[in-house]
């Protein structure tokens, strides 16, 4: 009796090492040709990603039905308005429009829409339409979009600094008036004759003038007017000048000597010396 539990234990331990290794072998074998095995995440490995395995999509459709997109303008700048039409099939559904040139997009009743050019760099640009039709086919067509970028009216070119003296010469304590056109916020000038620098004053419409006096100590000659607008200097002219004359020298005369006072012929004695005898300079 225990000779034959024994062996009946063998038996059935026998068969379940057996039936372990069949479903082993089932579970590792090759699929019989025609099936399909699923993956982790429900995907069949014999075919493409959708399940087709022939070039046609589940149901026996075509992979990508035909579409086609149309643009209202094929060139537009930042912020304008552009609309689309789509060429898709009747019943399509999940349509949705998108580009990186494209914002606010919105879908219209029936097969348009409109959207608004994004902020981008100037370039070529693709819009793409998706969908699904209404067998179930994926719908797909492209276009292109030129954004133009908006180009800035140019600066108009300032005008150039000038430089006015109401006049080119002077003597100590002249008034001299200087006028500064430019269109920077500060101006002025400087020269030794005026005795260093001159501040100007503003009329609120690119005009500065001032008063400039000639310096009472300053020597006859040239000096350099230089002329400052925005802090840096614009013009130098020429400005010449003549120090105040002194008195007029004295000299001192002396009496004549008696003995050289002639009488000429035929005349009446004057008192006068003869002609010759007087300085030149002399005021007698």
């Amino acid at each position: 009796m225990r000779k034959a539990l024994t062996l009946s234990a063998i038996v059935l331990a026998s068969s379940m090492a057996l039936g372990g290794a069949t479903t082993a072998f089932a579970a590792d074998a090759p699929a019989p040709a025609g099936s399909s095995s699923p993956t982790a995440d429900g995907r069949p490995t014999d075919g493409h990603a959708d399940g087709t395995t022939d070039g046609t999509a589940s149901g026996g459709h075509a992979h990508a039905a035909a579409a086609g997109l149309t643009l209202s303008a094929s060139s537009a700048k930042p912020g304008a308005s552009v609309s689309f039409q789509m060429d898709v099939p009747d019943g399509s559904t999940h349509l949705s429009v998108s580009s990186k040139a494209l914002a606010d997009v919105k879908m219209t009743e029936g097969r348009g829409g409109t959207a608004v050019v994004a902020d981008v760099k100037e370039g070529d640009y693709g819009v793409s339409l998706t969908g699904t039709g209404p067998d179930g086919a994926r719908l797909q067509a492209t276009a292109r979009l030129h954004v133009t970028a908006d180009t800035p009216a140019p600066k108009p070119t300032p005008r150039p600094s000038t430089l006015n003296l109401s006049t080119d010469f002077g003597r100590p304590g002249d008034k001299v008036v200087v006028t500064v056109k430019t269109a920077e916020k500060n101006a002025f000038v400087k020269s030794d004759a005026f005795g260093g620098q001159v501040n100007l004053r503003s009329d609120g419409k690119g005009t500065f003038t001032g008063t400039a006096t000639v310096a009472k100590d300053v020597k006859s000659g040239y000096y350099g007017v230089h002329a400052f607008a925005g802090g840096r200097e614009f013009d130098v002219v020429k400005f010449s000048t003549e120090a105040k004359a002194g008195p007029a020298p004295h000299h001192d005369v002396k009496p004549l000597d008696p003995s050289l006072h002639k009488t000429p012929k035929g005349s009446v004695n004057t008192g006068q010396a003869p002609a010759g005898l007087l300085p030149e300079t002399s005021n007698a």
